[in-house]
């Protein structure tokens, strides 16, 4: 994983796949409306194999992020949904007993998930829970953090020798793209927490394992394609997992974030939007010290990166000079590199 793929023939990032795994904020679409390109090409994927939505955000129920797909115009069940608050409900029947009462720090996605498996549901740190699960909702503020708290405390917390209740986080993303842009996400309000406890939660969502591998049994796949726009969540947790991964350029991280990531975080494919799954990814070739991508051509020689030849496509010189910078195994702070390369 992390290097792009020798190939004798070209072929696209689906060809081997037997299911799509794809992010939502940022992939599929940023606030309410989809983005460029998203609908047609997840629909043409969905006509050779299984689709699936996998996503950090906890403040929806699958059938509510499922009905938002469709009206999007895609063809989306409620079960094509694998949302964090599911896999968190995993997480928590390791470590509660069935009925227990659960706090959530959150909105309607761990609400639903909770329920349906017979969990009491509670807001508040005065009824004694026997577990808390924290997502995120954007009606999450002060008072929410501050009873998660006081549920934490009750039974541990600094200087204490008891464990305290079991807290799972759905996910701890520091950021969410929305409609007017970068917003912060649960990482920050979980953070926020844990401030005030000293301790950390146990987390279901990217880039920990449990939601990739909820997907994974919900959809029979051996070999997915897990498709995302954030290098440290949808990336890291697919390599994790034993995945492959395509970073597509319309959400969070873009150019200048994938030319510095680290060995654990490298996607096996750059697009530049979903149209990229489905056409032939060229080879990358060393050619006498450099990596050559299309007609791309970037070296690394000693600490500088060289733009040999800037080629016919910015994107195929971005993936040239990834490998190149990549296999140096130098870290891109000590580098000096071409200011286009970013962007």
């Amino acid at each position: 994983m992390g290097l792009f793929r020798q190939k004798s023939v070209a072929s696209a990032p689906l060809d081997g796949a037997d299911a799509v795994l794809a992010d939502l904020d940022g992939v599929v679409y940023a606030g309410a409306g989809a983005i460029e390109h998203a609908v047609e090409s997840l629909s043409a994927a969905k006509r050779r194999m299984a689709v699936g939505y996998i996503t950090n955000n906890a403040s929806r129920s699958d059938a509510s992020v499922a009905r938002h797909l469709s009206e999007l115009g895609l063809d989306v069940e409620p079960a094509d949904v694998v949302t964090s608050p599911q896999a968190a409900m995993r997480l928590l029947d390791e470590q509660v007993a069935a009925g227990s009462l659960v706090m959530v720090v959150g909105g309607e996605g761990i609400v639903v998930e909770l329920e349906k498996r017979g969990y009491r549901v509670t807001r508040s740190a005065d009824d004694a829970p026997d577990a808390l699960v924290q997502g995120f909702t954007p009606e999450v503020g002060w008072k929410d953090l501050a009873e998660a708290s006081f549920a934490l405390n009750a039974t541990g917390g600094p200087g204490s020798e008891a464990p305290g209740i079991p807290w799972i986080a759905t996910n701890t993303d520091w950021t969410i793209p929305v409609a007017r842009g970068i917003a912060p996400g649960n990482g920050t309000l979980v953070s926020a927490v844990h401030t005030a406890v000293g301790r950390l939660p146990l987390v279901a969502g990217k880039p920990e394992t449990p939601i990739f591998d909820e997907a994974r049994r919900r959809f029979g796949a051996e070999r997915p394609l897990v498709v995302g726009d954030r290098l440290d969540t949808d990336i890291l947790g697919a390599n994790r997992a034993g995945m492959t991964s395509a970073l597509v350029l319309t959400g969070i991280d873009r150019a200048k974030q994938v030319l510095a990531a680290d060995a654990a975080s490298r996607p096996d494919y750059i697009v530049r939007d979903l149209r990229g799954l489905h056409e032939p990814y060229p080879e990358t070739e060393e050619v006498r010290g450099a990596v050559r991508v299309g007609r791309a051509r970037v070296r690394v020689d000693g600490r500088r990166v060289l733009i040999e030849s800037e080629g016919d496509d910015d994107l195929d010189l971005l993936r040239a000079a990834c490998a190149a910078i990549w296999r140096s195994g130098q870290a891109i702070h000590v580098l000096e590199v071409p200011p286009s390369l970013y962007a």
